[in-house]
Order: C-alpha cells, then sequence, then structure tokens
C-alpha cells in the first residue's frame, strides 16, 4: 500500500469539497470544480479502491459486521476540519453509519481521515476511536 500517494490523493479531494463548500451555485468556478472533484473520486476509487476496501472489510469484519460495506469515497467525510500543515480531523458526527452491538442506542459511524490515513469510529456526539491506520 503506497501510504503517501493515498494519503495525498485523499487531502486533494478533501481540499476540492472545501472549496466546493465555499462557492454558491451561481458562482462560474462551480461546475468546474465539482466536474474535477468527480474526476478525483473516480480516479482515487480506481487507483486504492480495492486497498482501501479490504481494510474497510477488515475494520467491518471487527468491529459492525452486520453492515456491509461500501466503496471507500463513501468514507470520505463531507467537511474536515483542518489545522496546521496537512493535519485533518473530522466532527463526532460526520461519517458512514455502522451498526454495532457495543454502543446499543448510539450512532456509530466510520470515516476515513487522512494525515496519515485512518478510519475512525465516531461514537454518538462526543467519542472518536481510531480503528485503522494505514501502514
Amino acid at each position: 500500500m503506497d501510504v503517501i500517494a493515498i494519503d495525498k490523493a485523499l487531502q486533494e479531494i478533501i481540499k476540492s469539497r472545501l472549496e466546493l463548500a465555499t462557492l454558491d451555485y451561481s458562482d462560474a468556478r462551480y461546475d468546474d470544480l465539482e466536474e474535477k472533484l468527480h474526476e478525483l473520486e473516480d480516479s482515487f476509487q480506481d487507483a486504492y479502491g480495492d486497498e482501501l476496501e479490504s481494510a474497510l472489510q477488515e475494520v467491518h469484519d471487527e468491529f459492525c459486521p452486520d453492515t456491509d460495506v461500501l466503496v471507500p469515497i463513501a468514507y470520505i467525510a463531507k467537511s474536515y476540519i483542518v489545522s496546521g500543515e496537512n493535519q485533518f480531523s473530522v466532527a463526532p458526527t460526520e461519517g458512514v453509519f455502522v451498526e454495532m452491538d457495543d454502543y446499543p442506542g448510539r450512532e456509530t459511524k466510520l470515516v476515513i481521515v487522512p494525515g496519515p490515513v485512518r478510519i475512525i469510529l465516531n461514537i454518538g456526539n462526543d467519542k472518536q476511536q481510531v480503528v485503522w491506520t494505514a501502514k
């Protein structure tokens, strides 16, 4: 697994998503940036989808075996918190819903975060746990 390449590609997607979120639909740049974002996501899926899907399958098998694994780009958050140079985090509300017996009555979500590439389990609105880190 080329961790550096995956991290760089993931950061590029995130930066494009964050930029797109600042634009109004009527902005002349919106359509071009949206198209660029879709191309980045498609390229990411083609280049790293199998490897990340394997990692996601491991996480699902261990933590949430009753939930189907989705394509890796589904686990990319809509919004990230960027602090410092390439340091990314996410709010506990981000991610793909998963069913977990260990946390009954609490929303649990998985999300992919770069810098380094990792999968975070968001538990409710107050707890986050790194469940996988790329090596």
